[in-house]
Order: structure tokens, then sequence, then C-alpha cells
């Protein structure tokens, strides 16, 4: 436990005492939790607002004083630091400290009891020692405003022998010389005697003061990266379907999981009229950033085109094609399964380009599978692409999805596979969509429970066995 200045942590100081000291740190009920826990169980530490539990750094460094008014002038008036705090505990006791103009290091300023130990102390060397860029200049200033230097500024440097220089080559000497380094440094004492070192930014404190930086700079990137990835997140998360048209026939649901905070998986649903749903699915190559530009880029394209191509799929997916061609960068492709339902007749008219095939589980148990009819959308402008036509009767299942539900893999490499996806279906078929996906995820996350490497996006469509009305 560290030490609260000028008092040593030994219970000797009123629980009040301590509140006062510590303000909103909230020490008080850690103490109480360490007195009264076993190991192990005291109570999570309390800390300020924007400090990590992982944060650490050298509170204060305690001088002993006779006079605190007397020191607190030299500090402030002939030193140039600033009063961090001055105040009296409810003792009666006063607790100051002061810090220099940057911020990153406190005195405790102390005025012990005669005859203590530690009243001994006063008027010695402390081991402070204070940087700065230009101790010259520091030196005449401090010198002319009354402060004892016990001599001028002097060059100290430093060479290794021959055994330290060949193990010397670490990162934090700057160039490949001979490790050499050395600075200008001088000693002064305050208004008791007590004296600091003075000393200048050399070789080591350069490379020191540049790991700082670069440690500082990555902390800023990285959290300026998962700030913009939070938004990258909200974005796409709204190219997602925000509404569901009604139909009286059909009720479906659609789902994301991306695997990082953005994605390449894509599924949409769109509006093709008062009896028409399109349904669409799409994994657009590769993973993160670079994939969801490319997915907001197709999505984009499909629903730009499909005002111009209600009743043409053929049309539409071509126009499409051509426009991801140019729009996206040399080699890149989505597969997609674009599916045109007819609201009172069950028709399903669908385009399979490249893609997984899309299950149809009828009601009596049979499955078909809707394969693909043409090749993938983005590598060849000169592309073209055939359209198939079903059915869903009553009572049967449409299951589409992407490659991140039957890749997934277990502790022994093996895949989901689309057997267990057709056995999954089975077993939840007669549940609501929404519930049906909750379960598909489940037995997925249940099978592959480690990190999840790829999306997972499902959709789901049951054509209802009695047709509802429309707003009803």
């Amino acid at each position: 436990m560290s030490e609260i200045p000028g008092y040593p942590f030994d219970g000797s100081i009123p629980r009040a005492e301590v509140d006062d000291v510590v303000g909103p740190w909230e020490v008080s009920p850690i103490i109480a939790g360490m007195a009264s826990e076993s190991p192990g169980s005291a109570a999570a530490p309390a800390f300020p607002p924007g400090v990590a539990p992982s944060f650490l750094s050298i509170q204060s460094v305690r001088i002993f004083v006779r006079d605190l008014d007397r020191s607190l002038r030299f500090y402030v008036d002939q030193l140039g630091f600033r009063v961090v705090i001055d105040a009296h505990l409810q003792s009666g006791e006063r607790w100051v400290a002061v810090s220099p103009p940057d911020g990153t290091a406190i005195l405790a300023l102390v005025a012990p009891q005669p005859r203590s130990p530690e009243h001994r102390l006063i008027g010695r060397a402390t081991q402070v020692v204070l940087i700065t860029a230009d101790v010259a200049s520091r030196f005449q200033e401090w010198s002319r405003k009354g402060v004892r230097f016990m001599s001028t500024p002097r060059l100290k440097r430093v060479r290794y022998g021959p055994a330290r220089a060949a193990a010397a080559s670490s990162p934090r000497l700057l160039g490949e010389e001979v490790p050499v380094w050395g600075g200008v440094v001088a000693r002064f004492r305050d208004v008791d005697g007590n004296t600091f070192s003075l000393v200048s930014f050399d070789e080591v404190t350069h490379a020191v003061e540049a790991e700082r930086r670069a440690a500082a700079d990555k902390l800023e990137a990285e959290r300026r990266a998962a700030h913009e990835l939070a938004i990258a997140r909200q974005v796409q998360a709204r190219l997602f379907p925000q509404s569901m048209p009604a139909l009286g026939s059909l009720e479906y649901a659609g789902a994301c999981i991306p695997a990082h905070a953005v994605g390449g998986d894509y599924y949409d649903f769109l509006s093709l009229g008062p009896d028409r749903l399109g349904l669409v699915i799409g994994d657009v190559m590769g993973k993160g950033m670079a994939a969801a530009l490319l997915m907001a880029n197709l999505q984009a394209n499909l629903r730009s085109q499909v005002a111009f191509a209600l009743d043409e799929p053929r049309r539409l997916l071509e126009s499409v094609n051509l426009l991801f061609c140019e729009n996206s960068p040399e080699g890149a492709f989505a597969s997609l399964f674009y599916a045109d339902y007819h609201d009172p007749t069950g028709e399903l008219r669908y385009v399979n380009c490249g893609h997984l095939c899309a299950l149809l589980l009828r009601r009596d148990g049979t499955l078909d599978r809707l394969e693909p009819t043409s090749t993938v959308l983005g590598l060849f402008r000169q592309w073209e692409c055939s359209v198939r036509e079903s059915r869903l009767e009553p009572d049967d299942l449409l299951a589409l999805y992407t490659d991140g539900v039957t890749e997934a893999f277990d502790d022994a490499g093996e895949e989901f596979g689309e057997q267990r996806l057709v056995d999954a279906l089975r077993r939840h078929r007669d549940r609501a969509p929404e519930t049906l996906l909750a379960s598909l995820v489940d037995e997925v996350r249940s099978f592959s429970p480690h990190e999840q490497h790829d999306d997972l996006t499902l959709i789901v469509a049951r054509r209802r066995s009695a047709p509802r009305t429309v707003g009803a």
C-alpha cells in the first residue's frame, strides 16, 4: 500500500482524515475491504474518470522542510512550481504539495516535529533530479531569483567500458555509435539546504522520451481507430433493412452478426410492389473495413437499380454486376442470391450468383437446393445469368445463409456444414422466424464456441398455411 504524502500508512490516521486526504478517489471502501475480507476477495478499486485499472505512476516524493509557508514561497516564486494542494486535515495538520509546470511529478512538503527522525533529514541530499531542456538558461533564471546553486552547470559524459559497450545495444540508445552519452548538470539548494540536481536532456533521456511519445501516439491511434470502427459499425448497421414490407402469405426475418466491428456480409428485403418482395443475401470478398466498403457499394448498386427492373431479375443483376465492376477495385467480387417472391401465388424467381445453395425445406420434410445459376458478381464486365423459378407451398421454409454459418469449425477442425444446418432447420422449423434465427445461431456457436472467424448471416422465410390480411 502506498503512503499518503507526509503520513506513514500504518493505520494511525483516523478514517475521517483518510477520506479527506483521498477525496474523490474513494479509498476508504478498499481499506475496509482489505481489513475484513480474505485474500483475493477485496472490493474492486474505484478509479477516477478516465483512469484505467492498469494505470501506475509515482504519486509524490516527500521533502522535509522547517517552515511550510517559507518553502511554499520558494518553490512557487523562485522555481515556478504550482501548488497542487494546500489543505488542513481534521487533525489540524497541514498537507502541502507542489509540482513543476508540466505536472508530471509531485513534491510533498512535510514539516516534521522537532526531534523526530524525519526532522534530522532536513538539509540533506534529496536524490531528486529535475530535468529541463536548457540547464544554462534555467541556471541564469533561477540565480536571478535567488536560488543558491552549488556550482555552475557542468558537462558530464559517460563512456561504457568494452564489456558494457558490447551489451549496450539497447534500442533505448539512439544511433549505432559506441554508447556514449551525457548531459549538463547543476545542483542547487532550497531554503532549508535540501539539495536537488538539475540536468539537461541527454541521449538516453531523448530516447526514453521518444519511446514515451511513440507509446502515447500508438495509444492515441488505437483510440481513434476504435472510435472510427464504432462509427463504421453504426453506419453499417443502418445499411441493413430498417423496415420489413408486410405480406399476407409470408413471414420472414434476417440477421447479420459480424465477426469484427464491420464485415462484408449483406442481406436485404426490397419492396418490389404491393405483392412482391425481394430477398437478398450476399458475401463480399475479404473481411473488415475493406469488405464493409465493398458491401456498401454492392447494396447501393442493387437498391439504385431495383426501380428500373422490377419485373426483370436478369436485367437487374446484369446492371448491378456492371456497376460493381466499375466501382470496385480490380479482382473484387461478391456472391449473391436474389429472389423475387410473389405474395398471392408463392411463386419464387431467383438468381444465384455463385452463392451457397439456398435451402427450401418442404412441408413433407423433403429438401430442394436452389443451386447457382451464374458466376459471382464483379469479375467479368460481360456477364450473363439465368433466372429459375420455384414455388413456396403453405408451411414450406426457405433458408438463405453465408459461409460463416456452414464453415464454422469446432476444436477438431470439423465444419458445421450444410447437413447440420438442414438438421437444425428441421428441428426448429415450427418456430417464429425471429426465434428460429436465434436457435440456428445458438447451434452454430455451441458447435464452434471459440472466437468467431467469419460473419454469420441468415434469412429464413416461411409461407403461412393460412394467409392473413396485410395490416391486420
